[in-house]
C-alpha cells in the first residue's frame, strides 16, 4: 500500500514536469508564431526593398511612357527603390497588358496603362485570353489627357460652328486620321461624325504618320491627344478646334469642349494608371497609390505645360471609372463595326 502511494506520488510529479514542459513548448511556438506575424507586417510596411518593374504597353516616347517616366522617378526617389520603365509594345497595348497579367502579384511587376488596353480592347479584339478588368487591380489614377479635334491650317474653319458647316457642305469628301483601329483617336472622330451626321472616312496609322499626313493635307481632320499634338498647334501647323474632355483642359483652356459646343455627354479623351497583377496585396496597392498621390503635386506644372490634367484619388475610385470607361466604349467599338483579328 505504502509503495503503491509512493509510485503514485512519482507519478503525479513526472505529469506535473511534462505538462510543464508542454505549456512552455506550447507559449514559445505562440511567441514564434506571433515575432513571425510581426516581421511579415514589418516586412509589408517596407515595401519595397527591391527595384520594381514597371511596364509600359508601348514604346518609348508616347504619351503613355512620358506620364510612366516622370512619375516613376518621384516613387523611386521617394520610396527609396528604382523604379524601372520596361517599354513591351505590341497588338494595341495587349502584349504588355498580358506580360502583367500572368506576372508575380507581389507588387514588383506593375503596368502604367491607358484607356485602350484596360477599356477597349475587350470589345476591339475578337480573341483576348484575359479579362484586364478582373486580372489587374486599379491602382490610382495618374491623369486624363484630353484629345483635341485638329484639322490642317488650310481647312477653312476656326470654331466648331465652322468645322461642322464645312462637313456638312463636303459630305463624303473628308477624311479623318487616327493613331490606329479602335484607339481613342479613331473612335472621338467617329462618334463625332455621327453626332454630326455626315459621313466621313476613316484613315488608320501607325503613330505618328497619322499627325505628318495631316500636316501635308491627306488627312482634314483628326482627334490627337493634347500632348502629342500642342507643339504643332503653337507653332501654327496645325488649327484646334475642340477638346473632347468633359471639360477644359488647363493646358488649352482657350479652346472649347466638344460638349459645349452643342453635343452634350461627348467625353472621348484618353486617361493613364497604375495597374497591379489581382491578388496584389493590400498593404502594397496602398503603399503605391499613397505614394503616387503625394508625387502628383510636384509633377503638376510639367504635366499642365505638355498637356496632362493630373489625376490622382483612391483605388476605389479608379476602380468605378475603369468599369464605366468600359461600358461607355464597349457601346462606341460596336456601333463603330472596328474589329481587329
Amino acid at each position: 500500500m505504502k509503495r503503491n502511494a509512493i509510485t503514485l506520488a512519482r507519478q503525479l510529479r513526472l505529469g506535473a514536469r511534462q505538462g510543464h514542459r508542454r505549456s512552455m513548448a506550447a507559449g514559445f511556438a505562440a511567441a514564434l508564431v506571433l515575432g513571425m506575424g510581426s516581421t511579415g507586417s514589418a516586412h509589408a510596411q517596407a515595401y519595397p526593398t527591391k527595384p520594381v518593374r514597371v511596364i509600359v504597353a508601348f514604346t518609348a516616347g508616347g504619351t503613355t511612357d512620358i506620364l510612366a517616366r516622370a512619375v516613376s522617378q518621384k516613387l523611386s526617389d521617394s520610396l527609396k527603390q528604382p523604379f524601372v520603365i520596361e517599354n513591351k509594345p505590341g497588338s494595341g497595348g495587349n502584349t504588355g497588358t498580358e506580360f502583367v497579367v500572368r506576372a508575380p502579384n507581389d507588387g514588383y511587376t506593375l503596368i502604367v496603362n491607358s484607356v485602350g488596353p484596360i477599356a477597349v480592347n475587350q470589345t476591339l479584339f475578337k480573341k483576348l485570353s484575359y479579362d484586364p478588368l478582373t486580372d489587374l487591380m486599379p491602382v490610382v489614377q495618374i491623369a486624363d489627357v484630353p484629345n483635341v479635334l485638329i484639322v490642317n491650317p488650310d481647312v477653312p474653319a476656326k470654331t466648331m460652328e465652322e468645322f461642322i458647316a464645312y462637313a456638312k457642305a463636303n459630305p463624303g469628301k473628308l477624311n479623318y486620321g487616327s493613331t490606329g483601329i479602335g484607339t481613342s483617336s479613331h473612335l472621338s472622330s467617329f462618334m463625332l461624325s455621327k453626332q454630326i451626321g455626315v459621313e466621313t472616312t476613316h484613315i488608320p496609322y501607325k503613330g505618328a504618320d497619322a499627325l505628318t499626313d495631316l500636316m501635308a493635307g491627306r488627312t482634314q481632320f483628326m482627334f490627337a491627344t493634347i500632348p502629342s499634338a500642342i507643339g504643332f498647334v503653337k507653332a501654327g501647323k496645325l488649327r484646334a478646334i475642340a477638346v473632347s474632355s468633359a471639360r477644359r483642359s488647363r493646358s488649352m483652356p482657350d479652346i472649347p469642349t466638344v460638349a459645349e459646343k452643342g453635343f452634350p455627354g461627348f467625353a472621348a479623351g484618353s486617361w493613364f494608371g497604375f495597374f497591379a497583377p489581382k491578388d496584389t496585396p493590400a498593404s502594397v496597392i496602398e503603399a503605391l497609390n499613397k505614394a503616387v498621390n503625394d508625387a502628383l503635386p510636384s509633377l503638376e506644372a510639367q504635366m499642365v505645360r505638355e498637356g496632362a490634367d493630373p489625376v490622382g484619388g483612391s483605388a476605389a475610385q479608379f476602380a468605378k471609372f475603369t468599369r464605366q470607361e468600359y461600358e461607355k466604349w464597349k457601346v462606341i467599338v460596336r456601333e463603330s463595326g472596328a474589329t481587329v483579328e
